[in-house]
């Protein structure tokens, strides 16, 4: 019989089944329980609709760039326009995947006070990434990605997708 070595829990992501009996903590990692459902909705039109109106009335209440201010991050602004940036950047079926989480991963960002997940992005210098683990109203799990550039300490939502 082989041994795996210890994994890691920024290489839990692939890894996941949807574990509807994970409570609490997976390998170190807090899970946030929503009070958000997941977004339902036949087609991506009808997904992009309920996520815009949830986006539109976060933008509504500023004349500048869309922000959320975080109780993890002490009140800080999250700035949600990269998000949109992002998915349209991926498949139509990607992007439906991912839109039925954001009511939750925008409810996550607000009132959430787990420790993330925090490391060096890779594809950047001087950027952190923020990985946050959440669960829907149904149990299913869902992960918030956060990008912070260091020198200037602005936080981006930059993604968000359910554990497979």
């Amino acid at each position: 019989m082989t041994h795996s070595p210890p994994r890691i829990a920024s290489e839990i992501v692939g890894s996941f089944n949807n574990d509807k009996h994970a409570h609490g903590k997976i390998e170190g990692m807090e899970i946030y329980q929503s009070s958000a459902a997941r977004l339902t909705g036949k087609t991506y039109i009808d997904l992009e609709r309920k996520a815009r109106k949830i986006h539109n009335d976060i933008a509504r209440r500023t004349k500048r760039s869309p922000y959320l201010r975080s109780v993890y991050f002490k009140k800080q602004k999250i700035f949600i326009k990269p998000f949109w940036e992002h998915l349209n950047q991926k498949s139509q079926h990607d992007r439906r995947r991912r839109l039925k989480y954001y009511g939750a991963a925008i409810d996550l960002l607000q009132h959430s006070t787990q420790k993330p997940i925090t490391k060096q992005n890779p594809n950047g210098d001087g950027q952190l990434v923020h990985r946050f683990v959440g669960k829907t109203k149904e149990g299913d799990l869902f992960f918030v990605q956060i990008k912070e550039h260091h020198r200037t300490n602005a936080r981006y939502f930059m993604s968000v997708f359910g554990a497979r």
